[in-house]
């Protein structure tokens, strides 16, 4: 065993395999070395995020300090005694400079926000300014979705139904609607039951062309009646920036599927919309990629963002994603949106989507959402997963000692 002592240098240009860059900071690392194979070293190169990997030596990349300073980002906590023409005399000294003045007005203070250039924000010398308390600087990537800029959580309403506040949300639906029939079953089933919040997907996006696509506009307008019929918002996905406007048209919110997580275009698009947006974590997304995708929407001017764990494909094989619970106590911490489980993508096996429901509700999440059909042997889309509608009702009276043990109503 051959073991490399942690070191530290700070070259102004270096040359590592691939390349040389030029005046960043690098750090290395020492691991153990474990000889095998006659005495053979296992090792490679490895990049992920900035990171290299060579046997033993790992070397961290942070930008030069002149390139980080470009973009940052504070709040502003006025005192107690400010006025609003405090705040509006600071909010415009800011946007006078070409910086993004944000008004967060609390319960308790006024925090306001500016976004820009650092060396720009340094000249309004407000540390000075008689009616400012503190300023503090916002250290994560995201910022409007950051809980360091919006204490309180956010409670989003999808219908008449709020998702983020005491009431624990359970939406529940199939994948795909097929027919006005078998819609109008499953949303009698999961409503008599007690879900909330309707769900069906018209648009589908699939792996394979030539897997059922949806219904398509056919499909919202089923969606749409039944919600009116039913007094049910239902909530349907749009793949696509064309879709949006009548997606908008015909549901109570919209959602984006794990492959669209990361579709910039769409999230911005989504940011002008004026519906709720269910957001889901791609399959091979961080929890930094997840609230940045809702940054996009939030900084377009939605805030109604309600984020939402899916799984995420590991190399585990049994269960169809690896539903990752620890995302739900762990963004709670650093964001102030609203977040929900879906344990039938989450596992992709009917069997496992009681358990882990009970478990989402236990670890603090705002709700689910579950996938019903009325016959899942006959389902077009997901049916090994979905629940039929006696096993939806029979969660549903098990998981309300859960819900109340969490502080939450049903």
């Amino acid at each position: 065993m051959s073991k490399y002592q942690r070191t530290r240098f700070t070259p102004t240009s270096m040359s590592f395999g691939m390349g040389t860059w030029a005046g960043c900071r690098y750090e290395s690392t020492a691991h153990a070395i474990e000889k095998r194979d006659g005495g053979k070293d296992r090792g490679g190169l490895i990049g992920n995020s900035g990171r290299f990997s060579y046997l033993a030596l790992s070397f961290q990349l942070s930008p030069p300090a002149e390139v980080a300073s470009r973009s940052y980002k504070m709040i502003i906590v006025l005192k107690p005694t400010a006025t609003p023409e405090d705040a509006d005399q600071i909010l415009r000294q800011i946007e006078a400079l070409g910086l993004k003045p944000l008004h967060l007005p609390g319960t308790e203070r006024v925090v306001l926000g500016a976004l820009g250039d650092e060396r720009i924000l340094g000249k309004l010398h407000l540390e000075a300014h008689p009616a400012v308390e503190s300023l503090k600087p916002i250290l994560a990537p995201y910022k409007l979705v950051s809980r360091s800029m919006h204490p309180h959580d956010t409670v989003v309403n999808i219908g008449d139904v709020p998702i983020g506040g005491d009431r624990f949300v359970v939406i529940a639906g199939p994948c795909a609607v097929e027919s006005l029939e078998q819609m109008q079953d499953t949303a009698i089933a999961v409503k008599n039951a007690g879900a909330a919040c309707l769900r069906g997907g018209a648009y589908k996006p699939r792996t394979s062309p030539y897997s059922f696509q949806g219904l398509g506009l056919a499909g919202l307008k089923i969606l749409r009646d039944l919600s009116k019929s039913m007094n049910m918002p239902v909530i349907t996905e749009a793949v696509e920036v064309g879709d949006l406007e009548i997606v908008e048209e015909h549901a109570s919110a919209i959602q984006i599927g794990a492959r669209n997580m990361q579709n910039f275009r769409l999230l911005k698009s989504l940011g002008k919309c004026r519906k709720p947006i269910l957001l889901k974590r791609g399959m091979a997304s961080t929890i930094d990629d997840l609230l940045l995708a809702a940054e996009y929407i939030v900084s377009e001017g939605n805030p109604n963002v309600v984020l939402c764990e899916r799984g995420i494909r590991t190399f585990e094989t049994a269960t169809r994603s690896t539903l990752d619970l620890s995302v739900v106590p762990y963004i709670k911490q650093r964001s102030h949106l609203p977040i929900i489980v879906d344990p039938s993508h989450g596992t992709g096996i009917r069997d496992l989507v009681e358990p882990m429901t009970l478990a989402a509700a236990a670890c603090g999440a705002d709700g689910v959402i579950i996938e019903v059909h009325r016959n899942p042997a006959e389902a077009l889309s997901d049916g090994p997963q979905s629940l039929y509608p006696e096993q939806f009702a029979r969660l549903m009276q098990k998981l309300r000692p859960f819900v109340e043990a969490a502080g939450r109503t049903l």
